[in-house]
């Protein structure tokens, strides 16, 4: 979504995006980069999607404020995209009320108006974070429904039970195990085209522990 060359070749690459960013961030050699950097640019990565402030990344890490700003200027610098993209959120969202998913959902966002700094804060870090988680609780839905009506355009007597944040739940008949793993593999991963490929870990037991 944001468009960002270094973070999409990263993805491209098909290694640990968490240890690909460490090494970016803290100017390692991939292979040196320690469980440590790779666990701090991992918070970062994920923090990022939430607005994730400097006090609040020093909290997550047991770390200084300085050091965690430190770190979060350094992945704007690796990923200067992404830091456009933010703040471009957060100004459309601004000047609009709201922000859309890439599918076009909108998010109101009153907060941004309001008096109270924190609730504004608040305002801001939900127009970083919504057209991504939206954008993915879009992908997940049209999955849903690429998935059903394959199943049902099949004649097939395995049912799909229940989704689980970006997992799908088959209840399969045993028979009709092959072709599942085929229509899950097919409509999951075009349920959107994007910069970067969709992966899917597919697996199958006799019950959903077993399936973990």
């Amino acid at each position: 979504m944001s468009a960002d060359k270094q973070l999409i070749e990263a993805y491209k690459m098909d290694e640990d995006i968490h240890r690909i960013t460490a090494s970016k961030v803290f100017h390692t050699p991939f292979e040196e980069v320690t469980d440590l950097q790779r666990r701090n640019a991992k918070a970062v990565n994920f923090g990022i999607v939430y607005g994730i402030s400097s006090f609040g990344l020093s909290q997550d890490l047991s770390i200084t404020r300085k050091e965690a700003a430190a770190y979060i200027e350094e992945y704007f610098k690796t990923y200067p995209e992404v830091k456009n993209f933010l703040d471009k959120m957060v100004a459309d969202a601004k000047e609009q009320g709201y922000v859309t998913t890439m599918f076009g959902r909108r998010r109101p966002i009153p907060e941004l108006k309001s008096g109270n700094f924190m609730q504004r804060s608040f305002g801001e870090r939900v127009a970083m974070n919504s057209p991504i988680q939206g954008t993915a609780a879009d992908i997940m839905k049209i999955a849903m429904i690429r998935v059903w009506k394959a199943l049902k355009e099949a004649g097939l007597k395995s049912r799909l039970i229940l989704q689980i944040h970006d997992e799908l739940l088959i209840e399969t008949e045993c028979s009709e195990v092959e072709q599942v793993r085929k229509i899950l593999e097919d409509n999951m991963h075009q349920a959107a085209t994007l910069d970067v490929a969709m992966e899917i870990d597919l697996h199958t037991g006799t019950n959903w522990y077993e399936a973990k």
